[in-house]
């Protein structure tokens, strides 16, 4: 292959939502490594993941960024009963991002968190170091696993270091660049498991309730049945959520934060170290976002854009320097642009579209709409500035368990139109106001179709229900 093919190194945090960056916007949490990056690349001010059928959202979001597709086509079986085990494996009908670049000629090595199953990870990635399957784990003790280049990874291989969860895949990310070939072109897949609970950052990172505000949209609890109150997420703090404890859950993700923009720091200074910087691509994104108090929520399982908007930066060589685009884009995005900077073919199964139109004309077209699911409980559909949100009857689905005591949540027939221009925190509920009734149908058609596009698994359950 051409020897000029860029590298590319895919920086992904877990739990990290859009509006807690520096360059975001946000002056209380401190990301100057982060920040620099933005400044010279490509911040995508509506990048969003696509939520997910499983209350672990980092395990759609990411098959969906590995795959291109949507979170119904990237996981096996969405229709069938056993959902909870099934939505882990990515069907080996589809191709991931970093198996396309292995057949192109890349070396493909992956470091930290794989939350998919191990027969997808060992057809895409060619090495890797330190390597956790699963969703969390304390940051003080990881079960890490060495690469099995047969690709079993027995649990009786996992094995503990001391040291702190982000230090040690900052270590192994620079261990591959000092190491790797100079010859040959490689895809470095770093997957961060901070800022993800348990939030406990080093001391030097540490910070007291005090020093951050509460969001403008905190509320004590969220006002009605979302279909998904008691999930493990919901139970990290008490009911009312008492305020002095949300400033503290938020000052510990922000010292997680920086902790892990550090280690980005160090990453990237060792790319320019051995003069791959000159020829790297370089994406920082997040599986998902995070409530921490907005809403009366603690949690991911949900369709507010503080749980679906996530960051994204593209840096690298021919991409344009510190510009900021708004378009709505989400995961599979992001692996067809890849693809396509590596001079790869397109994936005809993909649904993403390449970013590379929008950086070199921001007028170039592209699509008016964006919509996501969460399980059979929750569907949104948004766009440029106005967002819809269905909560679909549980009783009336005949579904369930979805609460903490295997009883099933109730929902509620409840619908919330939001004018995200006016109202960034989504606190006015404008659904049944007759002045917005042409948006609200307007969106109700389209997420309609949408799910009709998708293969919903909503739809056969309603039918049914029906019957």
């Amino acid at each position: 292959m051409n020897r000029r093919a860029p590298n590319i190194v895919v920086l992904i945090a877990d739990d990290h939502r859009y509006e807690s960056l520096g360059c975001n916007g946000n002056g209380e949490v401190e990301t100057p490594n982060l920040d620099a990056l933005a400044r010279r690349g490509v911040a995508f001010d509506g990048a969003h993941c696509q939520g997910g059928m499983h209350p672990a959202v980092c395990v759609p979001s990411r098959a969906s960024f590995l795959t291109g597709r949507n979170i119904f086509a990237s996981a096996v079986d969405p229709t069938g009963d056993d959902y909870e085990a099934s939505a882990f494996a990515i069907p080996a009908s589809l191709e991931t991002f970093p198996e396309r670049l292995r057949a192109q000629g890349y070396v493909t090595h992956a470091i930290g968190k794989w939350h998919n199953d191990k027969e997808a990870f060992a057809r895409s990635f060619t090495s890797g170091d330190r390597l956790m399957f699963g969703g969390m784990s304390d940051h003080d003790r990881v079960p890490l696993r060495r690469h099995d280049p047969a690709g079993q990874f027995p649990d009786a291989d996992i094995y503990f270091e001391d040291g702190l969860s982000t230090d040690l895949f900052r270590d192994s990310a620079l261990d591959f660049l000092r190491k790797r070939s100079p010859d040959q072109p490689y895809c470095l897949y770093v997957a961060f498991t901070a800022p993800h609970d348990p939030r406990t950052p080093p001391d030097a990172y540490a910070r007291t309730g005090d020093s951050v505000s509460l969001p403008a949209n905190f509320l004590p609890i969220h006002p009605f049945d979302n279909g998904e109150m008691l999930v493990r997420d919901e139970l990290l703090e008490a009911f009312p959520r008492p305020p002095y404890a949300v400033r503290q859950h938020i000052a510990d993700y922000y010292g997680m934060i920086a902790h892990l923009d550090a280690a980005v720091g160090d990453i990237l200074k060792a790319l320019g170290d051995n003069s791959d910087e000159g020829n790297t691509i370089v994406v920082y994104t997040a599986d998902h976002g995070l409530a921490l108090g907005q809403h009366g929520l603690m949690g991911k399982q949900n369709l507010y854009e503080h749980s679906l908007h996530i960051p994204l930066i593209i840096a690298g060589p021919g991409l344009p320097h510190g510009q900021r685009l708004p378009h709505l884009v989400w995961h599979a995005d992001t692996s067809a642009t890849l693809l396509e900077l590596a001079g790869c073919a397109p994936d005809p199964m993909a649904e993403g579209l390449s970013l590379l139109p929008i950086m070199n004309d921001a007028e170039a077209g592209w699509r008016d709409s964006f919509a996501a699911a969460y399980r059979f409980s929750q569907r949104m559909i948004r766009d440029s500035r106005y967002k819809l949100v269905r909560y679909i009857d549980q009783d009336a689905l005949g579904r369930g368990p979805y609460r903490a005591d295997n009883t099933p949540s109730r929902g509620s027939h409840t619908e919330q139109l939001f004018d995200l221009a006016a109202d960034p925190g989504e606190t006015i509920n404008l659904a049944a106001l007759p002045a917005y009734a042409a948006h609200r149908d307007r969106l109700s058609q389209a997420l309609d179709a949408w799910q009709r596009s998708v293969g919903d698994p909503l739809l056969a359950a309603e039918e049914q229900a029906a019957r």
